[in-house]
């Protein structure tokens, strides 16, 4: 009976944790707004390599030809580390296209290619 108790009690446990990072993580729709799209180049100011995700700040032209500074949330950086990048990848003053979605309350972008 105890070990039965003591099974049961484990598996308890390692559901509860297992749903754990299902409540850690957020939804696009409560991050981006899918109705503001945006598309912009410009240069790499500052690089956070940091969890949960990494942020890229980048110099750019908006419509108006003055220069906004973007916020632009990158992937995890054990992900983007499996994927092949490095810290020392995207460096102060490199080049970079952004195609994304603003941010709800703040500008970012979600998708990078490197020219």
């Amino acid at each position: 009976m105890k070990y039965l108790l003591a099974v049961s009690g484990l598996c308890v446990v390692l559901v509860m944790a297992a749903t754990v990072p299902l409540f850690a993580h957020h939804s696009f729709a409560a991050e981006y707004d899918n109705n503001k799209p945006i598309k912009f180049t410009g240069k790499v100011t500052k690089v956070e390599w940091m969890n949960p995700h990494i942020y890229v700040y980048i110099d750019a032209p908006d419509a108006s030809g003055k220069t906004v500074n973007y916020a632009v949330e990158g992937g995890a950086p054990n992900g983007l580390y499996r994927q092949g990048w490095r810290k020392d990848t995207l460096k102060t003053g490199d080049q970079l296209a952004i195609e994304g979605f603003l941010a709800r309350g703040r500008r970012a972008g979600r998708k990078t290619v490197i020219p």
